[in-house]
């Protein structure tokens, strides 16, 4: 009986030494061969120089990370770098990296680009300057440098800082940058799957049909857009580093996408003096959302920026706060449909709005896909005048001409892929255009045409 209960303890203590051991696993997340990661992903900051791959040292024969920290006042220098797959740290915090030192050193490490929010979080490090390659773990469970005490999710991102104090919360005013050279290589932690992001199954609503004179269209597929500028060398969405409004399609329909994590904005620009608006004589705004982010005390923050008449920048901005609270609302819970804002004008702040040049959105609603941004007046037309302009598209399936025919003048033709880039365009300004399309490649392609003011869109298969 006895050495039946050694045996179990025996067990026991084998399935608890596994355990801690699969709980604990480590894989690799970025290293610095050419077939790991291509080399550093990432950039130096604080006057740091930028670290080199190079050849390994002693007896590490891979190609490892070379970082040189500089004598100079900021002792937050340090390097950005992008994980080649993410880290989980929800339940395991620890991670690990082979370290190599020549002199005694401690330098701060931290995860961020977390997904859905995971908050920053920073650990520190030391090696014993041995000369040696040590790995050495580390693990996200203090709040250091005003970061988060704790990280809690899935991260992209890694940052080595060069220098920091062993036992201190911050850089100041207690760390020194005297001049250090040390070697990385081989960073690992438990490996993270970012969880399915939600998308929506249906387009937008679509928009009813209006006269041309009573709508401008900032991003839509139901009316004529304006001319957008160049903000930021391209005439684009314009998002800071690190944003990137993405065209994509939803059910076949043009539509934007963003993730507003972080700080920062998102805009469209038609400054040119030329392109400016006039909305004195508009009556509301309009524009569809879609998230799959809780709506609960969260905000959807619209701006439109009216420029001084010389155009040296903004003279006023009109401003409305979408929140829980406002007319309209951000319903909550989030009911996971589209969410239409369609509000008057005279509900935001008041301010002049003859001179419009930009729209600008911020928000914290994390990934939001939008469609139909206009300003309009008056009332919805009926459907007879576009039924008799309706159109015909032919053949679909198309090889290498497509025809289009209208019971009105065709004033312009756009064909988009299903990334929502323009392929091909045309103004015919006729009732029949022909298209070439024995470049594009085989496929489904949105085809949108503008008559009468009115804007179209039909799908059509190319062979």
């Amino acid at each position: 009986m006895k050495k039946i209960t050694l045996k179990l303890k025996s067990i026991l203590v084998l399935v608890v030494l596994l355990t801690a051991s699969f709980g604990y696993s480590q894989n690799l997340l970025l290293g610095f061969e050419t077939g790991e990661s291509g080399g550093v992903n990432g950039g130096p900051f604080g006057n740091m120089p930028a670290p080199v791959v190079e050849a390994g040292t002693l007896t590490n024969t891979s190609q490892v990370l070379k970082i040189v920290g500089s004598a100079s006042p900021e002792p937050w220098q340090g390097i950005n770098l992008n994980l080649t797959s993410p880290v989980g740290l929800t339940t395991t915090k620890t991670m690990t990296m082979d370290v190599l030192s020549f002199t005694p050193i401690t330098f701060l490490v931290k995860v961020n680009g977390g997904v859905s929010g995971a908050p920053e979080a920073a650990a520190e490090v030391t090696h014993n300057g041995n000369g040696q390659w040590q790995t050495l773990s580390f693990t996200f469970n203090t709040a250091l440098d005003g970061k988060a005490p704790m990280a809690n999710g899935i991260y992209n991102s890694f940052v080595i800082h060069a220098y920091w104090k062993a036992g201190e919360t911050s850089f100041f005013p207690n760390v020194t940058t005297p001049a250090r050279t040390f070697y990385v290589d081989n960073i690992k932690g438990p490996l993270g799957v970012p969880p399915v992001e939600p998308v929506p199954t249906v387009a937008a609503p679509t928009p009813p049909n209006r006269n041309a004179a009573d709508v401008i269209s900032i991003f839509s597929n139901a009316y004529a857009n304006i001319t957008i500028d160049n903000w930021n060398a391209a005439p684009i969405w314009y998002a800071p580093t690190g944003k990137v409004v993405q065209d994509v399609m939803i059910a076949g329909n043009a539509t934007k996408k963003v993730d507003h994590a972080g700080d920062g904005f998102i805009g469209v620009d038609f400054s040119t003096l030329a392109n400016h608006k006039d909305l004195s004589a508009m009556e509301r705004f309009h524009m569809d959302i879609w998230t799959s982010t809780a709506t609960l005390d969260k905000s959807y923050n619209l701006k439109l920026s009216n420029f001084k008449a010389d155009n040296t920048g903004e003279l006023n901005a009109i401003e409305f706060s979408t929140t829980n609270g406002s007319n309209p609302a951000l319903p909550n819970p989030n009911p996971g449909t589209w969410i239409s804002l369609d509000m008057p004008l005279s509900a935001w702040t008041v301010g002049a709005r003859n001179n419009i040049a930009q729209f600008i959105v911020t928000s914290n609603l994390g990934i939001v896909y939008f469609d139909n941004v206009y300003i309009y007046k008056g009332t919805a037309l009926g459907t007879s005048k576009f039924e008799t302009s309706s159109v015909k598209m032919y053949p679909n399936p198309v090889k290498n001409t497509l025809t289009i025919e209208a019971n009105s003048e065709i004033q312009r033709v756009s064909v988009y892929n299903i990334l929502g880039q323009e392929v091909l365009k045309a103004s015919p300004k006729s009732n029949r255009a022909t298209l070439q399309t024995n470049e594009l490649q085989k496929g489904v392609y949105m085809v949108t045409t503008e008559i009468d003011g009115k804007v179209s869109t039909s799908k059509v298969v190319k062979e």
